[in-house]
């Protein structure tokens, strides 16, 4: 059996201690212990926490990004009812995987100040999903499927508001009050209400 790259096996240590400690409480020795290898390697393929960070998000996450992409690589593809339904979904899950590695942020304010420095530098962060969406939304106004006079940066923000809010909102309870496919379904028709 071939053994993992080291890459590989320093993003899934960072990836369960982040879920399971938070962002602020895992450290690079931990992880680097955790993967089989000495803080000193960790380093040759990561510069930083920050890029770890990074690279949990993107890689080790749901891809919604992924998703956002191809929708606005091919408008006029699906319904948009649809396509917002397959977001919403992407999103949700997204943001209930982030919300625990991530909410220790807001504890330390260099922490955070860090984190977000790092995200600017790197044209990553929490506002790229809306940024996405809202490139997908115009590119269905041009075929006509949305609004000429919709306003698709609101719409891309409720949306994604709207997820986040429920990882937040349900994630120390028994659960949300509605299951992933109807609340997705459900927000994706709201929203095309407004700029259909």
């Amino acid at each position: 059996m071939t053994p993992r790259p080291t890459r590989t096996r320093i993003l899934d240590a960072a990836h369960e201690l982040m879920r399971s400690e938070g962002l602020l409480r895992t450290t690079t020795k931990e992880i680097a212990k955790a993967a089989g290898c000495s803080e000193a390697a960790l380093y040759k393929h990561f510069a930083s926490k920050e890029d770890l960070f990074i690279g949990v998000l993107s890689e080790r996450l749901p891809r919604l990004g992924a998703t956002l992409e191809r929708l606005r690589g091919d408008p006029g593809a699906g319904t948009v009812e649809e396509n917002l339904a397959e977001v919403a979904r992407h999103a949700a899950v997204f943001y209930a995987e982030t919300f625990p590695i991530a909410a220790s942020l807001f504890a330390d304010r260099r922490l955070k100040d860090r984190h977000e420095r790092a995200m600017r530098e790197r044209g990553v962060g929490p506002h790229v999903p809306i940024s996405r969406l809202d490139a997908y939304l115009r590119a269905e106004q041009e075929t006509g499927r949305v609004r000429a006079d919709a306003d698709t940066y609101s719409a891309a923000a409720l949306l994604m508001g709207a997820c986040a809010h429920r990882a937040f909102a349900y994630g120390a309870v028994d659960g949300p009050p509605v299951p992933l496919e109807d609340f997705a379904a459900t927000l994706a028709r709201t929203v095309l209400d407004g700029i259909g």
